[in-house]
C-alpha cells in the first residue's frame, strides 16, 4: 500500500482530492503514509482519527492534508474544517459520500482486504477499532480499484 501511495504521489498536485474507501485495516493510512513519504511530508503521517485532519508541509511546497472523516456525521462537518482544498493535496479516509459537492474532480481509491483476513487481536480477530496500528496488520493481498472522475484525470496514468 505504501508503494501505491508513492505511485499516486507522482501524479498529484495542488487542488487534487483523493478519497480512500475500505474497511478498518484495509491500508488507507498506510497508502497515505507512502504518499506522504514520496512527497517529502514533514511529521509522522498517521491516522488523524481524533484530530480529524492533519496538515503536513512537503518538500514539494504543496501541503498534504490528511483527513479522517470516520467520526463526521455529514459533509457540513467536513466543510467546517476549513481545509485548503485548492492549494493542497487533500486525502480523505472514509470520504465516500462526505466530499460530494467539494470537487467535480476526484481520485477515488477503494481498497478491499482479503476475505476472512483477521486483524491483530485475541485470536478470534476481535479488536478495539481504535487500537489498530497499521504496522501490526500482516501483509496480505489487497484488491484496489482506482477511479478517476473529471477532466483533470484525462490521460493521467498511475
Amino acid at each position: 500500500m505504501e508503494a501505491l501511495g508513492a505511485r499516486l504521489a507522482a501524479v498529484l498536485r495542488a487542488g487534487d482530492l483523493v478519497v480512500l474507501t475500505g474497511p478498518l485495516g484495509a491500508g488507507k493510512t498506510t497508502l497515505t503514509r507512502g504518499l506522504g513519504a514520496a512527497m517529502g511530508a514533514r511529521g509522522q503521517v498517521s491516522s488523524p482519527t481524533f484530530v480529524l485532519a492533519r496538515t503536513h508541509p512537503t518538500a514539494r511546497g504543496v501541503d498534504l492534508v490528511h483527513v479522517d472523516a470516520y467520526r463526521l456525521s455529514d459533509p457540513v462537518e467536513l466543510d467546517d474544517l476549513d481545509l485548503d482544498w485548492d492549494g493542497s493535496v487533500v486525502v480523505v479516509e472514509w470520504g465516500r459520500g462526505m466530499v460530494d459537492g467539494i470537487s467535480a474532480e476526484v481520485l477515488e481509491v477503494e481498497i478491499e482486504r482479503a476475505s476472512g483476513a483477521a486483524l491483530p487481536g485475541d485470536g478470534a480477530g476481535v479488536i478495539d477499532a481504535d487500537d489498530v496500528d497499521p504496522d501490526d496488520v500482516p501483509d496480505e493481498p489487497r484488491h484496489v480499484v482506482v477511479r478517476a472522475v473529471g477532466p483533470r484525470w484525462d490521460g493521467v496514468t498511475v
